[in-house]
């Protein structure tokens, strides 16, 4: 027989993985040191730091929270790991006790950190091709940039899975009897 939709209790599950997903997605981004690179490889920039010479022996770094957009890109991703933590940890309350209001909130709470990170994922870019960069080569925004996306980007989803979630309710909570696709007569 064909079950028609998902097995509620047993699929919930996935949304905290996906916040755990997105945890790491993010602590990778604040820890890389690639978000942007030339293309001659000769200099590249973390969210706090830019270095030159990194094809040869001597490789100087100056600090991007000399700018203020500079902070504020990093207190915008900081700010934004903190409540997606929060959420992380709010989800196993909200899945675990049947108090369905709390996946609202989580849900909110993640379009906030949403909110947040995009911001300063935009502001860097822009900021730093504006200040930082040489006109003489271009510049590529690499794999830890990428990941910042990734996260903000599952953020997004689960946001949405968690504010539709209470429509759901009595599937969640197994008061409806199950549906099948296919009956037999």
């Amino acid at each position: 027989m064909f079950k028609c939709g998902i097995a509620y209790p047993r699929c919930k599950w996935i949304l905290p993985l996906l916040l755990l997903c997105a945890i790491i997605f993010d602590i990778i981004a604040l820890a890389g040191r690639g978000w942007v690179e030339t293309e001659s490889g000769r200099e590249y920039a973390s969210l706090w730091e830019q270095c030159t010479g990194a094809t040869t022996s001597t490789e100087s770094c100056r600090s991007l929270m000399e700018y203020a957009w500079g902070k504020a890109t990093a207190a915008l991703m900081i700010i934004g790991i903190i409540i997606l933590i929060f959420c992380f940890i709010l989800s196993f309350a909200g899945l675990c006790i049947p108090r369905i209001s709390l996946l609202r909130i989580i849900g909110a709470l993640l379009f906030l950190a949403v909110a947040l990170q995009v911001c300063a994922l935009v502001i860097y870019p822009v900021r730093y091709t504006s200040d930082v960069a040489t006109n003489a080569e271009s510049y590529l925004y690499s794999w830890t940039y990428g990941f910042g996306w990734g996260s903000t980007i599952i953020m997004f989803g689960a946001g949405i899975f968690f504010c539709c979630l209470p429509n759901f309710e009595d599937e969640l909570l197994g008061n409806v009897k199950t549906k099948y696709f296919y009956t037999s007569s």
